[in-house]
């Protein structure tokens, strides 16, 4: 699971206009009036250009079809105290007449059984992704239409030293290793690492969880309720593997002070040939390096059999509407977040948001210019190989994940010391969250 501020640091390099969270000292939905026929809502969105460049686009166009509706923008800057500050606008009933925030753990952290309106009955649940569906439902309802792309965790690749080399994906971890000593012997860096920039050095954990759940389907759910660790399998092969990488001598001599700006560069210009990532780093690429974006591919972090290996992904974000939301006010609320998921809103999506990964329901279609990662996504989806990461089916991450990557890929920690001090760091959060069991 990404801390909110590494997602953010992650989110702002790409350029991506996800995610969101806190709240803003902006009048909330409470004091938008209905009068003259017209009804005025809010929506919350992040404090960052390229959000607010589409939350403008996206209401310029629903109120062009609802003129009798007006929406007004309440920025949300992101902060560390963002989950506690939208739960207490929740309590309150102060929160925007829309909002947009995390789906999977940290929304249900929001109670949303008692703060949410249930939207089940909305005609665009039908087309949802069932994943999406699953990370923004309870037993009691439907809260969340998404809002954004999905993007994935795996091994992003230089297809051309592919070719050149030879070489076909690999499906299990023996493979990928033998690919990585051809690459090796051909003078190329197999496996670029940038732990200079340290959320990076979490890849080759969290992008291995969708190979856990393969195996063990209730893991999350065990995991939470500290019925399981990372010092046994399946979830230690992560750990081995990261070791295993530095000890077999398969990484970029800079990997200590390497950043993902370096690692990028190096893949693209095929220097390295494979760079643990996420693909909203896609937006970079297109950015920094547009001529080599469709020489980039993504493959799922390797297990140990070829029928566990699955993609991780991140599903997309949600929009919400909060039980304070009544009257007009929400069925005009219930309206935007049903244009949001429109053909035309999904349009909207397309050309102010990076394209990361399919979407999460069928009413939005991938423009034909994606990169070549993107439809390497969409078919671990489609093939049924992909699942969800650990922080969409579970609240529990320690703190010092990256600290502890780091420590046993580059050697230093082995990687059973290291399973057993991160299962030794989860414990006070987890804590802290108050979450049975621990």
């Amino acid at each position: 699971m990404l801390h909110r501020s590494t997602t953010a640091k992650l989110i702002a390099v790409a350029g991506a206009a996800v995610l969101l969270g806190s709240l803003s000292a902006c009048s909330s939905g409470g004091s938008a009036d209905t009068a003259n026929g017209t009804t005025t809502i809010s929506f919350q969105t992040g404090s960052d250009t390229a959000s607010v460049a589409t939350a403008k686009a996206m209401i310029s166009a629903f109120e062009k079809q609802n003129p009798k509706i007006t929406v007004k923008i309440n920025e949300a800057p992101a902060g560390a105290d963002a989950d506690n500050l939208v739960k207490t606008r929740l309590s309150t009933g102060e929160m925007s007449d829309v909002f947009a925030y995390n789906s999977g753990s940290l929304l249900k952290a929001l109670n949303p059984d008692n703060t949410l309106v249930d939207l089940s009955d909305q005609s665009w649940v039908k087309d949802l992704d069932s994943q999406f569906k699953s990370v923004v439902s309870t037993d009691k309802g439907t809260y969340g239409a998404p809002y954004g792309s999905t993007y994935a965790g795996g091994i992003m690749y230089n297809k051309k030293v592919y070719e050149k080399l030879g070489l076909s994906v690999p499906t299990t971890w023996d493979e990928f290793i033998s690919n990585s000593q051809k690459i090796k012997a051909a003078g190329i860096t197999p496996v670029e690492q940038t732990y200079g920039d340290t959320w990076t050095s979490q890849l080759t954990i969290l992008a291995d969880f969708a190979n856990i759940t393969a195996q063990q389907s209730d893991w999350a759910s065990r995991y939470t309720k500290h019925k399981e660790s990372y010092t046994e399998q399946p979830a230690f092969a992560g750990w081995q593997h990261l070791a295993e990488l530095k000890k077999d001598g398969l990484l970029n001599q800079d990997f200590a002070s390497a950043t993902q700006a370096n690692g990028l560069k190096a893949l693209t210009d095929g220097t390295a040939a494979q760079y643990p990532m996420l693909t909203v780093a896609l937006a970079t690429i297109q950015q920094d390096a547009p001529s080599a974006i469709n020489d980039i591919g993504i493959f799922a972090m390797p297990a140990e059999k070829a029928s566990d290996t699955n993609l991780t992904v991140w599903e997309s974000n949600g929009l919400y509407i909060p039980k304070s939301t009544t009257g007009a006010k929400l069925d005009a609320a219930k309206k935007f977040v049903a244009f949001a998921n429109s053909t035309e809103g999904c349009k909207v999506q397309a050309d102010t948001m990076s394209v990361s990964g399919p979407y999460s329901i069928s009413t939005c279609k991938l423009p034909s210019s994606v990169p070549t990662a993107v439809t390497d996504v969409q078919q671990y989806i489609k093939d049924g190989k992909a699942s969800p990461a650990l922080e969409f089916l579970s609240p529990i991450k320690g703190p010092n994940l990256e600290k502890i990557a780091i420590e046993v890929g580059s050697g230093i920690t082995s990687a059973k010391d290291g399973a057993k001090q991160y299962d030794q760091d989860v414990v006070q959060q987890a804590q802290q969250l108050g979450i049975k069991g621990w």
